[in-house]
């Protein structure tokens, strides 16, 4: 996935928030309604996430140099993992204790009635552009896979972040127009307690997933099978007969390390075996550009013992 897709739908998603977490907190201040803190504190936390994203993609871009020689492709990892601790905390944690804390304390909205609901209205309407923008620019590399499979599988974490913040906040607004609107109705406002609640598990279970997802990358992930089989298919050629063993890892969501065991024949020189080499890494590379870090080790392949043409161990 391009940065500049992953980046376009960030902004949109942060413009989106800040716009709607001002019209959350003036609602709030307005009826007193719970649901309207929890979403705004909600729409806070997810204008800081993004920013998260946009710092750690920016500091991502800096040359590696001797304490990281091999850049810091993943600092974007590092902060899509620290928006997941923030929509837990800020945004799941926060919204349980307000349910909670409204539950022992219900009231009706008796004043501004009509201005939660206006105001979750423009915010699904804001929230649905941003969510629209993601999707698109997620189609754009997306390819075959279905949507939960592209949200396991990416390797840049901005665009999954960003679709499961949207799709959560669409889902959240429903919730609380749900318990505002019950509230408005039976002047009950243990209903506006319960939407509130029910948002707050909703956040803390999209930050386990992306917890779940983010910490799977910051452990170190292969290429995909695709590009894991370009490139075993990429390395055999002139003084290249085969590929012993194959090994990859993304060093951040462009930039793919790879390390091969091929082999040669016994006959061949030191000079050959170095232009086999060679033409092999440009073979790579033509067929993964983000195979950027390829070591690769000559060696001649051997049967063990009793196992014909079975791979001696390493």
């Amino acid at each position: 996935m391009s940065a500049q897709g992953g980046t376009k739908a960030v902004v949109a998603a942060l413009l989106a928030n800040m716009g709607i977490a001002v019209t959350k907190f003036v609602a709030w201040g307005l009826t007193g309604a719970s649901s309207m803190l929890a979403e705004g504190v909600h729409s806070l936390a997810d204008s800081g996430n993004q920013a998260l994203l946009l710092l750690g993609g920016r500091r991502s871009r800096r040359a590696a140099d001797e304490e990281h020689p091999f850049g810091y492709g993943r600092e974007r990892y590092v902060y899509a993992f620290i928006v997941s601790i923030v929509l837990f905390t800020v945004g799941g944690l926060f919204a349980l204790y307000e349910a909670w804390h409204k539950w022992q304390d219900p009231h009706p909205i008796t004043e501004w009635q009509w201005v939660p609901i206006a105001v979750l209205l423009v915010a699904i309407g804001m929230e649905g552009f941003s969510f629209r923008t993601a999707i698109r620019e997620s189609n754009t590399v997306r390819g075959e896979q279905s949507w939960p499979s592209f949200v396991r599988n990416a390797k840049a974490p901005e665009l999954p972040v960003v679709l499961l913040e949207d799709f959560g906040a669409l889902i959240g607004l429903v919730l609380a127009l749900g318990g505002v609107g019950l509230t408005l109705v039976t002047g009950d406002g243990r209903w506006d307690a319960a939407g509130t609640a029910c948002i707050g598990i909703l956040l803390v279970l999209i930050a386990i997933v992306l917890a779940l997802e983010t910490s799977s990358l910051l452990l170190g992930e292969s290429a995909t099978s695709a590009d894991v089989a370009a490139i075993r298919t990429a390395l055999v050629g002139e003084g290249v007969a085969s590929v012993i063993h194959l090994k990859t890892l993304h060093l951040g969501p462009e930039e793919l390390l790879v390390a091969a065991k091929i082999e040669v024949t016994a006959t061949t020189d030191g000079a050959s075996i170095a232009r086999a080499i060679d033409a092999a890494e440009e073979r790579v590379r033509a067929a993964v550009p983000i195979a950027r870090s390829i070591y690769l080790e000559p060696d001649l392949r051997r049967a063990e013992p009793g196992v014909p043409g079975a791979v001696a161990p390493d």
